[in-house]
């Protein structure tokens, strides 16, 4: 991951990007990220899903510490959603995402894809 150890990038930016790019993720079905981003951010939101499957209220306060607000749904909205899409899931064990590669970017040569929910 090379956008991890960068300088002036620091945990809580980390943090913040992975969370912000899940709720991303959960509210519009696929986002367009760099491929470093879209794999670590396909681990949290396959462990959110896997979360989300219980249905218990420890669970729901769980996703709602991590999601966060997007341009068209609040955190509350975005736990309804989640629910949704983990009925959709509940015979799946794993591998709620992928992610595919659209080649290189024009202006710094960064590889970009498409996380999207399958």
């Amino acid at each position: 991951m090379s956008y991890v150890n960068k300088p002036g990038k620091t945990s809580a930016w980390r943090q913040m990007v992975i969370r912000q790019q899940v709720s991303d993720v959960i509210a519009y079905g696929k986002i367009q990220t760099t491929f470093t981003k879209a794999k670590e951010t396909q681990k949290h939101v396959d462990r959110i899903i896997t979360t989300a499957k219980k249905n218990t209220l420890d669970s729901k306060r769980r996703i709602l510490s991590i999601v966060k607000n997007t341009k068209n749904l609040d955190r509350m909205a975005i736990v309804k959603k989640l629910e949704e899409i983990a009925k959709k899931y509940s015979q799946r064990k794993g591998g709620y995402t992928r992610v595919l590669r659209l080649g290189k970017r024009l202006g710094d040569r960064t590889e970009v894809a498409i996380l999207e929910l399958i």
